[in-house]
């Protein structure tokens, strides 16, 4: 299993089955953090839609669910830009969201890996 490729299929292949206590608490951690973003997506996109539909570009639930979803990915550079206040003011809460998820994720990896490292040593 030296292919790195087999190593991370390993990995998620663990996590997904909680071999051990860092794996179960990252998986329940992700677990948090996607399901928490589904919600938010959701309700953010009826925001929008409700905020947007008679003022600018989004004008359909989908397409105002397509620009929640595209502002917390942050790849939404290219997509029109809320037309009112409301919308302005949820479009700056969601970037933030992301950012504050992005962050989250990375502490929650690293303590994963800490976690980690102390289970491998104490059996040794």
């Amino acid at each position: 299993m030296h292919h790195p490729v087999m190593r991370v299929l390993h990995g998620v292949r663990m996590t997904l089955g909680g071999r051990t206590a860092a794996h179960a608490e990252l998986r329940s951690r992700i677990a948090g953090v996607v399901g928490l973003t589904l919600v938010l997506d959701l309700l953010a996109g009826l925001a929008a839609w409700l905020l947007e539909r008679s003022h600018g570009e989004i004008a359909t639930f989908g397409d105002a669910l397509f620009w929640t979803t595209t502002q917390m990915l942050t790849v939404s550079s290219s997509l029109p830009n809320p037309a009112t206040t409301g919308g302005k003011i949820l479009d700056v809460g969601l970037e933030m969201y992301a950012l504050v998820v992005v962050t989250s994720i990375a502490g929650v990896f690293a303590s994963f890996f800490h976690r980690r490292f102390r289970e491998q040593h104490r059996a040794e």
